[in-house]
């Protein structure tokens, strides 16, 4: 008891460390990303915070599979370096007396990880899709942000504020780009508004006292026009919503769909807890440490054990999801497999008179 009560114990502590530090290393990916597909033009700036919110919630099952994973492996390396294990073992119990308490540990992170990737994660996938279908379907207008030059959807416009007034919808110095029939025109004006025609619903953008340069670009005919108001009819975007993606079906509708790709989906979803379950139980025997050899052996091979078996589970959702493989088969052949792995290492850790050991 006083055993089981200390690896509980530590078994926690490791594992809040580990989620720590892995959640960090998720968020600053996830930031890296957004922020460079924000410079392109491709995700709006002021997205990205909501947008890192979705993507940490639907990469959390690998984040917490992880965890279970390496929390076990740090644990029990640490017992055999510090010789914890030989007390164990000279207590009369064998490795295989690990399963109870590790499932004790895992099992209710494998019922997170199940919640999270069958229902969570499909639904923070599905919001973050229908966030940046909305952000894209803004108007020009909408865009515009005090102090940032926007360029317009269509590409033909660019606008710049560079401060909001008082006075609601209004704004000071206010900065307009468009190209029109090969022919370019600026526009400068010390205030700017917007304006919906009540009979039509055409919405514009009102400039007041400013000037219009406009000409040819490489050609000296230009004329300046000075005008006291001027209106720029904005075209009305209509709202468009691409294709779902399996990733973003509710379960009930993943499981109906008859669609290959949708079937991958599933296998991709029903697969991460049963990952989780099978990560923590192969950290007992990978957890093996000659305190008077390397201490970094035992973590390569657990890095590799974890890259093939995940890979392993990618390989049957995109065999299952391109038709080539049955949605059964795909769904067991890695997870049978690495039973087998997992009981020849036991085999290994426990025969006394195993072939290798008498060489």
């Amino acid at each position: 008891m006083i055993f089981l009560r200390a690896a509980q114990r530590e078994f926690t502590q490791n594992a809040v460390a580990v989620f720590v530090a892995l959640f960090a290393i998720l968020i600053s990916t996830v930031l890296i990303r957004l922020l460079g597909q924000a410079a392109g033009g491709r995700v709006p700036a002021d997205a990205v915070l909501a947008l890192i919110g979705f993507g940490a919630v639907a990469q959390m099952p690998v984040v917490l599979s992880l965890t279970v994973f390496i929390a076990v492996l740090m644990t029990l390396s640490r017992w055999y370096r510090d010789s914890e294990m030989v007390v164990w073992f000279s207590s009369g119990l064998p490795l295989t007396a690990w399963v109870r308490p590790v499932l004790r540990f895992a099992l209710p992170v494998v019922v997170l990880i199940a919640a999270l990737s069958l229902f969570v994660a499909p639904w923070a996938q599905k919001k973050s899709v229908e966030y940046k279908e909305q952000l894209n379907n803004r108007d020009d207008v909408s865009r515009v942000a005090p102090g940032l030059f926007r360029e317009s959807s269509g590409g033909e416009r660019v606008f710049f504020v560079e401060a909001l007034s008082g006075e609601e919808g209004r704004a000071r110095n206010v900065f307009a780009s468009s190209m029109q029939n090969g022919r370019l025109g600026v526009m400068v004006a010390s205030e700017g508004h917007t304006e919906v025609d009540p009979s039509s619903g055409n919405r514009y953008v009102v400039l007041e006292r400013g000037r219009r340069y406009e000409g040819t670009p490489g050609t000296p005919s230009y004329r300046v026009m000075e005008f006291e108001r001027y209106q720029i009819l904005m075209e009305s975007k209509e709202a468009q919503s691409a294709p779902r993606q399996p990733k973003t079906l509710a379960l009930p509708a993943l499981i109906k769909s008859p669609d290959d790709r949708s079937r991958g989906e599933l296998l991709a979803r029903i697969s991460t807890p049963v990952l989780a379950t099978m990560l923590s139980l192969l950290a007992i025997p990978l957890s093996f440490v000659n305190p008077r050899a390397g201490r970094t052996n035992n973590l390569i091979l657990a890095v590799l054990v974890y890259l093939i078996y995940s890979n392993a589970v990618s390989v049957c959702q995109a065999w299952v999801g391109q038709g080539r493989l049955r949605f059964d088969v795909g769904l067991w052949i890695p997870h049978l497999a690495m039973l087998g792995v997992l009981a020849i290492l036991f085999y290994r850790r426990i025969s006394v008179f195993a072939r290798w050991r008498r060489r």
